[in-house]
């Protein structure tokens, strides 16, 4: 994977005549470890460029910063500082320390963009699935970014692609009244083992944190048109936002799936594409 993404940069050099910069496995947190780790994607030139955290999903057990597709390639092409990060997996670590994981990450990228040519104050975070809480709750509760020095309004946008827990409680409930109705046994590892007690769910869910007056930045709600629950959930948290007027967009992707939603991000005619590109060009006017 790793090959075709620096291929694909490659190609998109080829037209500028001019290779990207690209640096690997850069460690974020001390002490180093490969689940501590970031990738840094730059145009070969220019400066005050803004720069988008991307957050993978796994269903915060697996899943790396290698597994990006088409996104560096696109990003880079547009103008963005791209940055990958990896984060540690429960059961080996709790919830709390994945987030906090994440927030390091986006503190390291707001201190070093300007060696990439970014600007620190025109952030962007992103994440698919368990990714997408990561971002939500990070965009919504800024006491994790602050304690990395990053104040909330140099976060210009979140995008949360197809997540299921911006709301963990509801998420839980829906879970287990499906699984009993079909009489299904209980996962050794559902939401409640990885996020906890229910005031820790409440703790972790983006929902609970959205109010005026925050600094909370705009959101675009991608998900996938058929899927119930990442809909639903994205029904709730658009609410919330809307009702404490803050902008936000939902947008249902049609024709696609939960893995090819996130595959599909920067490929040339993706439709969740067009719309992350155009709200991220609001959001900078």
């Amino acid at each position: 994977m790793a090959r075709l993404v620096l291929a694909a940069l490659l190609a998109v050099a080829a037209g500028a005549q001019t290779a990207p910069r690209v640096e690997r496995n850069i460690p974020y947190a001390q002490p180093a470890t490969e689940r501590n780790l970031l990738d840094v994607y730059a145009p070969a030139s220019g400066a005050k460029m803004p720069v988008v955290v991307w957050v993978h999903g796994g269903g915060w057990m697996r899943g790396s910063k290698e597994e990006m597709n088409a996104k560096p390639a696109a990003f880079v092409e547009k103008g963005y500082v791209f940055v990958p990060v990896n984060y540690r997996f429960v059961p080996q670590v709790a919830m709390g320390t994945i987030i906090r994981d994440v927030a390091k990450a986006v503190g390291w990228a707001h201190a070093n963009a300007g060696r990439y040519g970014g600007d620190p104050e025109r952030m962007f975070v992103m994440g698919h699935s368990a990714g997408a809480q990561l971002a939500a709750i990070l965009c919504t509760d800024s006491r994790y970014v602050e304690a990395e020095g990053v104040p909330l309004d140099h976060i210009k946008g979140c995008v949360p692609l197809d997540g299921d827990t911006y709301d963990v409680p509801l998420q839980v409930a829906t879970a287990t009244a499906r699984r009993l109705s079909l009489k299904q046994p209980r996962p050794k590892m559902g939401h409640p083992e990885k996020f906890g007690t229910l005031a820790q769910q409440r703790l972790y869910s983006a929902v609970n944190h959205v109010a005026p007056n925050r600094g909370i930045p705009p959101f675009l709600l991608l998900h996938v048109a058929d899927h119930t629950d990442t809909t639903a959930q994205a029904q709730r948290l658009w609410a919330a936002l809307d009702q404490a007027g803050i902008k936000a967009k939902m947008f249902g992707s049609e024709g696609t799936d939960h893995v090819k939603l996130d595959r599909d991000i920067g490929v040339a005619g993706d439709a969740a594409t067009r719309e992350l590109f155009a709200f991220m060009a609001e959001c900078l006017r």
